[in-house]
């Protein structure tokens, strides 16, 4: 049976914006994907939770800014999973319900540089396929790599949702650093005011 080859790009998407949805076109058209899934992480283990956006809203804003791309699919399975979300426990659980998948981890260069921080990451590497995407000042040394994980020639792009919520708490309209559709959700609903979601 041939799988279809998966992309799991998973993160907290807080908010979501073009440098993630540009980014994932790219890895699906350039590196061999047939689909992404963007993976809404309920809790980072190894990051603050305080100026997260409730879960369900962020899932929200990922829906409506991927709906008119048939290769983009939103994915709540780490809100139906035991907290806090581990990797390991999301790919094996994707694997176990998906069989007809072959699932590849895509990850920053800047979150690869602390992989073996990770829960398991050493299982992850021998079961799973990692794509790595380029962010600036973290290179990577691709003689070191398993030959599960490679390096994605993707375009950098450096926009943070740190920088977004840091300008929508300050009111500037960078209505072109989001997709229309979530940055009328976030305007209609006055979301990353408050100035605690601006770290």
């Amino acid at each position: 049976m041939i799988k279809i080859k998966t992309g799991i790009f998973s993160g907290s998407f807080n908010p979501v914006h073009i440098g993630h949805l540009s980014l994932a076109n790219y890895l699906c058209e350039y590196e061999g994907l047939d689909e992404i899934w963007f993976v809404i992480s309920p809790l980072n283990p190894l990051k603050l939770t305080k100026n997260l956006l409730n879960e369900n809203k962020r899932l929200e804003l990922v829906r409506v800014a991927i709906a008119g791309y048939p290769k983009f699919r939103a994915s709540d399975v780490e809100l139906m999973l035991p907290r806090p979300s581990y990797t390991i426990r999301t790919l094996e659980h994707l694997r176990n319900v998906h069989p007809d998948r072959d699932f590849t981890l895509i990850i920053g260069s800047d979150n690869w540089n602390f992989f073996d921080r990770w829960k398991e990451s050493d299982r992850i590497i021998d079961r799973f396929n990692i794509l790595i995407y380029p962010r600036r000042t973290y290179p990577i040394d691709n003689s070191s790599l398993s030959p599960t994980v490679r390096v994605a020639k993707a375009p950098l792009l450096d926009i943070s949702s740190t920088f977004i919520r840091e300008a929508l708490a300050e009111g500037k309209n960078i209505a072109f650093f989001l997709h229309p559709a979530s940055y009328k959700i976030i305007k209609e609903e006055r979301l990353y005011q408050n100035k605690s979601y601006r770290s």
